[in-house]
């Protein structure tokens, strides 16, 4: 058999290395952040590159710059690698 995804909408917000804050908001929680690599910070050309700890329903998940934090259809949230991301999801216009 085959089966086709229903037409969900849901909200997104990606991980850009630097906007803890914005994505704490958005799953309504203090996330840990993990520094994975700090060299371009040593270097002094960027902020280190780190990880958030994702809670979801499967156990805590790890989160990389460019990771899509999506919320589900049952309020649950949870990373998404950006080329899945593209390949599920288009974006919609919201209406007022």
């Amino acid at each position: 058999m085959k089966f086709r995804k229903k037409p969900v909408v849901i909200e997104a917000v990606q991980f850009n290395n630097i906007n803890r804050e914005e994505i704490e908001q958005f799953v309504g929680k203090e996330l840990k952040q993990v520094i994975e690599s700090d060299t371009a910070w040593e270097a002094g050309i960027a902020p280190p590159v780190s990880s958030l700890t994702i809670p979801t329903l499967e156990g805590d998940m790890k989160a990389m710059p460019g990771d899509w934090i999506i919320k589900g259809v049952k309020g649950e949230y949870y990373p998404c690698k950006p080329d899945i991301f593209e390949q599920t999801y288009e974006p919609v216009q919201e209406v007022n």
